[in-house]
């Protein structure tokens, strides 16, 4: 039986860990992942969806604030375990850490490497608007998300995907590819790939500003951003001269001569508005700022009943 320290975070690790424990073929050591976070309003301290699942299992848990240096990284060169495998864990891994794993430190990735190293792959598939996100195993090194790559398995982005979906459906990927790929690592009958440093695309945090919808690109790269935040952190546009969140948008077939921002039709149950190339965008489901979420309709029946055909009702949030 192998030995495994198991370093991950949010929910997309969960069915990764739950599938090594699962093996007959491998033992958790330990479970590491990062400490205990403020949510909420209330700035109550929550444990990561790790965390919970690992204590659920009666794995022992350890939550440095940085790896690098803390007890816990000694902690963990002593168990010596055969793997390190971290799935979106979050901090940057020493040489001196990755070194001791005896057979390999490997990680699950939520894209098709070299595209999107960093930390928001999967966003950032849906932002660009690609046909196909994926898993790739690899091995780990000091440089972010730089490995040799073990194996690949893609995935086709639906038009009614989001974020969420993608990390449920990655995730069941990603454990089915670890455990098929862990055996061949270890009798050594898998050729590493490197990666084509020419074709690396990086897929940083996604920051405050970048949550501002652009109404000046297609309605259907609108809507991808839309999905791309959901459920967190939410796309937002200034609507009506209200910071707005827009959680669920539709492209349509139509073409508008109309400028982007501007409202193409609006009835009691229907809100259209321009966006760039001509095309138009329906929404469905949005949050004013301080409202709960709401059904078109309701808002329309509320704060939205000044707006009119042909309003320019989108503007810039630094205007």
């Amino acid at each position: 039986m192998k030995t495994v320290v198991f370093m991950g975070t949010p929910s997309f690790a969960v069915p990764i860990l739950n599938g090594i424990n699962d093996s007959d073929e491998y033992q958790i050591k330990a479970v590491v992942t990062q400490p205990d976070r403020p949510f909420g309003r209330k700035r109550v301290l929550k444990p990561s969806p790790v965390k919970e699942a690992a204590l659920e299992l009666g794995i022992e848990v350890l939550q440095p604030e940085k790896i690098s240096g803390s007890e816990e990284m000694t902690k963990i060169i002593e168990i010596a375990p055969d793997y390190i495998i971290t799935a979106a864990f979050g901090q940057f891994l020493p040489e001196k850490l990755l070194n001791a794993a005896k057979i390999a430190a490997v990680n699950v990735h939520g894209s098709l490497l070299p595209k999107y190293r960093g930390g928001a792959p999967v966003q950032y598939s849906l932002i660009n608007g690609d046909k196909e996100t994926g898993i790739s195993i690899m091995y780990m090194v000091k440089k972010m998300d730089a490995g040799d790559v073990l194996s690949q398995q893609p995935l086709k982005i639906e038009s009614d995907d989001d974020t969420q979906s993608l990390f449920d459906k990655l995730s069941i990927i990603g454990k089915d590819l670890l455990l098929e790929t862990l055996p061949k690592v270890a009798n050594d009958s898998i050729t590493p790939v490197p990666q084509n440093e020419d074709e690396v695309v990086f897929s940083p945090n996604i920051t405050r500003e970048q949550q501002e919808l652009d109404f000046n690109k297609s309605a259907f790269l609108v809507d991808r951003k839309v999905r791309a935040l959901r459920p967190s952190p939410n796309a937002f546009a200034i609507l009506n001269g209200v910071r707005t969140k827009f959680w669920e948008t539709k492209p349509t077939d139509e073409k508008t001569d109309l400028q982007p921002g501007s409202v193409v039709e609006k009835t009691k149950k229907t809100l259209k508005i321009a966006c760039g190339n001509q095309s138009v965008l329906e929404i469905l489901e949005l949050q004013p700022s301080g409202k709960p979420k709401q059904e078109i309709n309701a808002f329309l029946n509320g704060a939205g009943q000044s707006i009119k055909q042909g309003d320019m009702v989108i503007t810039n949030a630094n205007k």
